[in-house]
């Protein structure tokens, strides 16, 4: 999965934006190892920074990274999966924003953060929820003609459960509807950006023509004059137990 990094930071700044209060549940100290699980161009990670935690960005795709380390050359930045990512020393926080949902391997993905975590490190998490962009999905499989399912979009009772079957204990979850203003034509640069990666064989006129009749169909969207993607959210805060032996 290739990502044009500059369009990303561009025209959908508003991903980290929304990441931002992520931070307070995260609530890094000076000095905390904390890993930016999917940090993207390095907006949220250059945050974490400021508070004096080490932090180390990681992305899997190179484009991301590279835009990172240029905005933020101060910041260590890594190439590395959510699924197979490798730490010097585990962490006493990941984070994670606006990422989880591209990795359809989440039980792969649970059991390596659980791994890089020291006893007692936290995971702090905010992803696509259950029903996220429902409507968007719907539209566009129906123009398409392909059912579509490309995301990881889990309920709170799936995720909490995958969590703790990989020995996290939740402390804080939350579903929740953010509905997403994306500008007057933001619906065909969403598009662009989440849905046209998932059908590379189409031409540029044909993808054209898809755009144009989401928008026809999508119109319940497109309120006080801007385009609103029908977003919901999973927030978690899971914790690594200090022992998996508790005395009583």
């Amino acid at each position: 999965m290739n990502w044009n990094a500059i369009a990303y930071q561009k025209q959908h700044s508003y991903v980290w934006q929304h990441g931002e209060s992520l931070l307070e549940l995260l609530n890094a100290q000076p000095d905390e190892d904390i890993t930016d699980l999917g940090c993207g161009t390095g907006q949220l990670t250059e945050k974490i920074a400021a508070t004096g935690a080490k932090v180390i960005g990681l992305d899997s795709d190179r484009a991301m990274i590279a835009q990172a380390q240029a905005n933020y050359p101060h910041i260590p930045f890594q190439v590395a999966d959510a699924t197979n990512f490798e730490l010097k020393t585990p962490a006493d926080a990941i984070f994670s924003n606006a990422v989880l949902h591209w990795v359809t391997n989440a039980e792969a993905a649970a059991s390596q953060i659980a791994k890089s975590l020291k006893p007692g490190g936290r995971f702090v998490a905010e992803f696509g929820g259950h029903g996220n962009v429902k409507t968007i999905l719907n539209v566009l499989s129906k123009v398409t003609g392909k059912a579509l399912q490309p995301w990881y979009f889990p309920t709170i009772s799936e995720y909490s459960t995958l969590l703790e079957s990989n020995g996290l204990e939740v402390v804080y979850a939350m579903l929740f509807d953010r509905p997403t203003p994306l500008g007057k034509t933001g619906l065909a640069g969403w598009l662009a950006m989440f849905g046209q990666r998932f059908f590379p064989e189409l031409p540029e006129q044909r993808w054209q023509e898809i755009t144009e009749a989401v928008e026809e169909e999508a119109q319940s969207l497109y309120q006080a004059d801007q385009w609103v993607a029908d977003y919901r959210r999973i927030r978690v805060v899971a914790i690594k137990p200090l022992s998996k032996n508790p005395t009583v």
